[in-house]
């Protein structure tokens, strides 16, 4: 991959599509990890004065929101933290009758942190004539790795034809911080959570199968079951044949 060019198409693509959306610029989450950090670099250059980074802590690692301040300060990127902690808990007791419980792995209440953050990105996004863009990679889409309407939910996703390793490369051309490349993926799920972990694939071979076809077939099986199953997440609502 040319690095280079990938970034000077990548950023006028971003301000191809937001000329025809009739936008002023972009919104993203910035979480702190490799993804949203490129995306930032990306949106950084093709919005410089119209462009802005929300964090969003969640019943999350403070790590990752220092992380994220580390990104806005390495690329001057305006930058607002609303911090969710308070909603999901009451939204959690709203739903389940039962107060949120930090231990407690369940994915559907999980889930409800990406999607309060997609709600925030809207909000901000409205207010300022801006579009979302979202940090989700090719790695991901093709196995479904997101949240339906959660960070699966924005306008545009420019590293949608990009594999994790082809990212990471992105952000070594990009020069940004290597504690934010070599941080280990993660959606910040609940305590520990790792995108390895929960996927159960390592990047390496999900990238390879990805490009090349080829894996050891416990891992392609495993690949080809996931996007299966998540199919509906990469396509628009079915509507009636009729």
């Amino acid at each position: 991959m040319d690095a280079a060019k990938m970034v000077a198409d990548l950023v006028a693509w971003l301000q191809e599509e937001a000329a025809k959306a009739g936008a002023k610029g972009a919104v993203l989450g910035l979480s702190g990890g490799i993804d949203s950090a490129v995306v930032a670099n990306l949106c950084r250059l093709a919005f410089p004065d119209n462009c802005l980074g929300l964090i969003m802590p969640c019943h999350s690692d403070p790590a990752d929101a220092e992380d994220a301040h580390l990104v806005a300060r390495h690329l001057e990127l305006p930058v607002v933290e609303v911090v969710l902690d308070d909603i999901y808990d009451r939204l959690v007791l709203l739903l389940t009758g039962q107060p949120f419980s930090p231990g407690k792995r369940n994915l559907a209440l999980a889930n409800l942190k990406p999607r309060l953050r997609m709600l925030t990105l809207y909000f901000h996004a409205n207010e300022r004539n801006y579009l979302v863009v979202g940090t989700g990679n090719r790695s991901e889409l093709t196995v479904g790795y997101f949240t339906k309407y959660g960070d699966g939910g924005v306008d545009l996703l420019p590293l949608a034809n990009l594999v994790k390793s082809q990212v990471r490369e992105l952000a070594r051309y990009l020069k940004l911080p290597e504690r934010i490349i070599g941080k280990p993926p993660t959606a910040g799920l609940w305590a520990g959570q790792t995108d390895e972990g929960e996927m159960g694939i390592t990047y390496e071979d999900l990238d390879r199968y990805i490009l090349t076809g080829q894996a050891p077939p416990a891992v392609k099986e495993k690949i080809e079951a996931m996007a299966a199953a998540s199919a509906h997440k990469r396509r628009l609502p079915l509507t009636p044949p009729f």
